[in-house]
């Protein structure tokens, strides 16, 4: 009986054991995927939309590996008459945060645009700067404020200070990343400023009215062919050739968002040409650095 006893309790014993042991592997290896999944969210980059592909520069510049940016306004489209796709307005389900600069589509749109994502930041990196009249009777506000190194650097603080109120833990990345951006639109402030110093024509004439703030930045005037989406009338036209005439100016500039035909037309009459720079061009540091080459080159 004893014997019997002894070996029940033998058998009791061993079975609560080898549930212990078997309770315990599930432990192991649960604990250790917990922190894994965790920090694979916590590396994902965060989702933001730009209205214009140089603030994708920008944003990029500023968040790094740490953003994933879309743009609105895509290669050889116009800020003025842009319309989203919807796909585009589906994609912003997903952003934490859209960055507005003042482009006109904005104002059709932006209200949308917020609507589509209520929980996104909407970012207006327009805060702290006074924008120029644009067209007769000054009702408009010059949008280009991308075209201004010393304007670019208000932005960029816009967008680092964005970035950290949506992802505090990266702040300091952000800072520092903002810093070196600094550095080197000082850098091409310098250079341009260096460029430019030699040129002694200071008046060029445009299409498109873009380059209002880099004239003002430079001491240099543009002359407008066209101001708020309207061709000269042949009056307007004759106007402008002659002042071309007056001027001495050689060069028409125009851009590849818009139509060249009367930018083309007044360089016929002047016996000049036509170049096209690109406002809009996706290497903003480059670009700027190249159109004062540019504007240097035609205008000695």
């Amino acid at each position: 009986m004893q014997s019997l006893v002894r070996i029940m309790i033998s058998l009791i014993i061993g079975g609560l054991l080898l549930a212990a042991c078997g309770q315990s592997n599930p432990t192991v290896t649960e604990e250790p995927a917990a922190p894994a999944t965790a920090a694979v969210a916590t590396d994902e980059p965060m989702q933001v939309m730009v209205s214009i592909l140089p603030q994708k520069y920008f944003v990029e510049r500023v968040g790094g590996d740490r953003v994933k940016v879309d743009v609105m306004v895509g290669p050889g489209a116009s800020p003025a008459t842009y319309e989203p796709k919807p796909e585009q307005l589906t994609a912003l389900s997903q952003a934490k945060a859209y960055f507005s600069i003042g482009v006109p589509f904005e104002q059709a749109w932006l209200e949308r645009i917020q609507s589509a994502n209520p929980a996104m930041l909407l970012v207006d990196t327009t805060a702290g700067i006074e924008r120029m009249p644009m067209g007769a009777g000054g009702r408009n506000r010059d949008p280009h404020i991308w075209l201004s190194p010393t304007l670019v650097k208000i932005q960029a603080q816009t967008i680092a200070e964005a970035l950290a109120r949506i992802d505090p833990e990266h702040a300091t990345a952000y800072q520092s990343r903002l810093d070196g951006f600094i550095a080197d639109i000082d850098a091409l402030d310098a250079s341009i400023r260096k460029t430019l110093e030699g040129v002694s024509q200071r008046k060029f004439m445009v299409f498109h009215p873009s380059w209002g703030y880099f004239a003002r930045d430079y001491g240099l005037e543009q002359i407008p062919i066209e101001i708020g989406g309207q061709e000269p009338s042949a009056a307007e036209l004759a106007a402008l050739i002659e002042r071309a005439r007056a001027e001495q100016i050689k060069v028409i500039f125009a851009q590849p968002q818009f139509s060249t035909r009367a930018a083309e037309t007044i360089a016929s009459q002047i016996g000049g040409e036509v170049l096209l720079i690109n406002p809009l061009n996706p290497d903003w540091l480059g670009n700027l650095q190249t159109v004062a080459e540019t504007f240097a080159r035609v205008m000695k």
